[in-house]
């Protein structure tokens, strides 16, 4: 009542409200950071705070003033805050594997602040690109939006991203966050992602823009498999198949990339803990390969070797284990805890406690974050405005667009034609999905367009779920589906798994359609009276060998997990909007390879004594559903080799069948490969042009085939253009022998793009 007398006290009163509650959101929210001169102008006096010097200089002074309980406390994920260093508490741990996570304590939404961020589709999906300048383009808008995210208090500044594992066997749960099964294009994305993450624009490699780090180092590919968990599982990996495979993406994102980080695994390896490990971590990872950041541990991966693989005693032992290997960084507490007691028990020197710290500090300084007030610095003026964009939105689209895979089109069924089309059954337990098609490691995304909202935008829809989930354990929804069909002028399927079926710690155990699902796409089929179109939609490959043979079943396509967007990309496919140009970044195999194969057997190469038929297109020869590489499109592309030579002289002196990689005469051992590609079809679309080689059989275990190179072209109907490839033949057409060492086998290797096949024989 004294409001209505008094109008102005009310305005007054919601003014007050709302200014509370924005001072009190932007108290509660500010980035974190030292060295905040301004409010503190005594941090003038440190070496540390001092811009003017070298990173080196000014960690070294740091880490002198430091006692052994504060550098305890700022090895571990969550570190301590030294006050009287005005150094404040960092969290260390915040994902970024396809948009900005709340997976990682260290960031997160709130709806006041920051709501969500652009999630992009699942890796898997968006490495079927086979598009390097979309791995960049994407890592490059996350890291805007997680700068942006960082300078209002509400993210950090160290990625954990990306999972640059090797995915070796279709079970495994964690495949949709990788780059898929080989180690060409798993280092190709690792470097580009990396680089996008990092990158300040200033060319500057002294300066990050973010803190990237490549896990999980290494061999780890199996989470919870029957009855063995990746906390317990021993990886028994050949010399050879760890330099040939498991290897190779973390020392190009080392090398090539400059990342900031190395994230050791859970499992062991050859009867040795990863982490605590020093070959792997010390001799490898920062002395042959230099790297120029911070080592961590996966998440209580120290806590792991103590209570689960009992591998010391006490846990002060498995510290120093940890400490002496290599380790910088424990994601957990274990080194906060247990540290101290180990130097004083003469376990490990404090100098390797200063080691961890040097490195961590020195990432951190490159970030900036010993510059103080973020505000001041060179992304300062990145904010909320700049997350979720409209552009950004834009190419999340675009990349499920680039990564849909079209694997069958029986009589042109695809594109449909929206005019024609009175009405549209969509169909399945995936057809209005949402958080399904972000997957693993998403955060809050801007907003969801489901396959179900997609396809309505420009025709009439019918839509039954057909089942209640995607586990699809019964069959009483069956019957309205089937009547969708029957009345529909064309229908389209949206099945597959969810992660239910497959996430971390959690592995699949078939890989065929779950439950009932293929029953539910027979009987579909069957009922339909216009063409049926098949969406799968998964992490991982699906054995679909039933509808591939069904001619009632005309397309099929695949989607992967598609991110926020992946609704709108998939009707851009359907509807002939977008010419599909995705390739299988990983092999399907058949559900009978899940029935005979044990996930646990990590050998790529096949042993015809025990009929183990080997992993991956590399090395596996038996019965697939679909290949790696393997994509349709609604045209046809036509390659012409231009230029390759016949032969090439080796210059040296020797008789053998093969030299090693590391020969000085590598240097100028090079050739180039031209083609020219032709769109003979009817529709404008990216073409990827994928070079393999058949090397000779002359090293023992030699891949059948390996891929050399990619790229991607974009083409008009009847167009044509150029594509070069420049061959470093140690680096791309070497292959492992038995003790891990890269040679090049002389004798005839055989190129391959395409139906293109050219001979070219290697020759002292």
């Amino acid at each position: 009542m004294a409001f209505q007398e008094r109008p102005h006290l009310f305005i007054l009163l919601v003014v007050c409200i709302f200014l509370s509650i924005f001072l009190s959101v932007s108290a509660q929210y500010t980035p974190s950071y030292a060295c905040d001169i301004d409010g503190n102008p005594k941090l003038k006096e440190f070496a540390f705070c001092n811009t003017s010097l070298d990173v080196r200089t000014r960690v070294h002074d740091l880490v002198k003033r430091m006692t052994l309980h504060e550098k305890a406390g700022s090895i571990v994920s969550a570190a301590d805050k030294i006050d009287r260093l005005g150094i404040p508490s960092y969290g260390w741990w915040s994902e970024a594997l396809h948009g900005v996570s709340d997976t990682g304590p260290a960031t997160w939404f709130d709806k006041n602040v920051v709501p969500g961020a652009t999630s992009y589709p699942q890796v898997i999906l968006t490495a079927a690109s086979f598009n390097e300048s979309l791995f960049y383009t994407i890592a490059k808008v996350v890291s805007d939006e997680a700068r942006a995210m960082y300078n209002t208090g509400v993210a950090g500044l160290t990625y954990w991203s990306p999972n640059v594992n090797i995915y070796r066997d279709p079970r495994w749960g964690r495949g949709q966050e990788t780059p898929g099964e080989d180690p060409v294009l798993t280092s190709r994305f690792g470097v580009a992602y990396v680089k996008g993450l990092q990158e300040t624009g200033d060319h500057n490699k002294d300066r990050l823009k973010l803190g990237a780090c490549c896990k999980h180092y290494t061999a780890y590919d199996l989470d919870n498999w029957t009855s063995v968990d990746r906390f317990h599982f021993n990886a028994i990996v050949t010399k050879q198949d760890l330099e040939d495979t498991y290897n190779p993406p973390f020392k190009s994102c080392v090398i090539d990339a400059n990342v900031a980080s190395i994230m050791c695994s859970f499992n062991k390896l050859n009867g040795k803990p990863t982490c605590g490990d020093k070959e792997l971590l010390q001799d490898t990872v920062r002395g042959k390969w230099k790297l120029n950041g911070y080592i961590s541990s996966d998440c209580d991966s120290l806590e792991v070797m103590f209570n689960d693989q009992k591998w010391e005693k006490t846990p002060e032992q498995v510290a120093a284990d940890a400490l002496n290997a290599g380790l910088d960084l424990n994601c957990g507490d274990s080194l906060k805890k247990f540290t101290e007691k180990a130097v004083k028990n003469g376990l490990v020197n404090e100098s390797a406690v200063d080691r961890a710290v040097t490195n961590n500090f020195v990432t951190l300084m490159r970030l900036g974050f010993f510059d103080g007030n973020p505000s001041k610095q060179i992304f300062g003026k990145l904010g909320k405005k700049d997350i979720c964009t409209t552009a950004n939105q834009d190419l999340a689209r675009e990349a499920a667009r680039q990564g849909i895979v079209l694997l069958k089109n029986s009589l042109g069924s695809l594109p449909l034609v929206p005019s024609y089309i009175k009405t549209l059954a969509v169909i399945g337990p995936n057809a209005n999905a949402t958080k399904t098609m972000i997957g693993n490691y998403a955060g809050v995304p801007c907003k969801y367009t489901t396959p179900l909202q997609g396809l309505s935008d420009s025709v009439k829809t019918i839509y039954e779920p057909g089942c209640t989930d995607v586990k699809c354990t019964s069959t009483h929804m069956f019957e309205n589906a089937t009547k969708a069909a029957a009345t529909a002028d064309a229908v389209v399927l949206v099945m597959g798994t969810d992660l239910s079926i497959e996430h971390e710690a959690l592995d699949r155990i078939e890989i065929d359609l779950p439950g009932q699902q293929n029953l539910l796409v027979s009987e579909v089929a069957y009922a339909a009276r216009g063409p049926v179109i098949l969406v799968i939609m998964s992490g991982g490959g699906i054995d679909v060998t039933f509808a591939k043979c069904n001619p009632k079943i005309t397309s099929i396509l695949w989607v992967g997990f598609p991110g926020q967007e992946g609704g709108g990309a998939l009707a851009d496919v359907i509807y002939g909007r977008y010419n599909p140009g995705g390739r299988l970044p990983m092999t399907w195999y058949p559900q009978s390879y899940a029935e005979n194969i044990a996930m646990t057997n990590m050998n790529m190469r096949a042993d015809p004594t025990t009929s183990y038929p080997g992993r991956s297109y590399r090395f596996y020869r038996g019965e697939t559903v679909y290949p790696f590489g393997y994509g349709l499109s609604y045209s046809l592309y036509v390659h012409h080799l231009i230029k390759a030579p016949t032969h090439l002289q080796v210059p040296i002196n020797k008789t053998d069948t093969s030299f090693s990689a590391t020969d000085g005469v590598c240097n100028k051992l090079t050739f180039d490969v031209d083609i020219i590609v032709t769109n003979i079809g009817k529709m404008s679309g990216s073409h990827t042009v994928l070079l393999f080689s058949y090397p000779p059989q002359v090293i023992h275990n030699s891949p059948h085939k390996q891929l050399l190179d990619f790229k991607k072209v974009q083409l008009g109907p009847w167009n044509h253009t150029s594509v070069s490839f420049k061959i470093d033949v140690c680096k791309q057409m070497s292959v492992v022998d038995k003790d891990g060492n890269r040679k090049v086998a002389l004798g005839r290797h055989v190129l391959q793009i395409g139906d293109l096949k050219h001979n070219i024989s290697f020759k002292v």
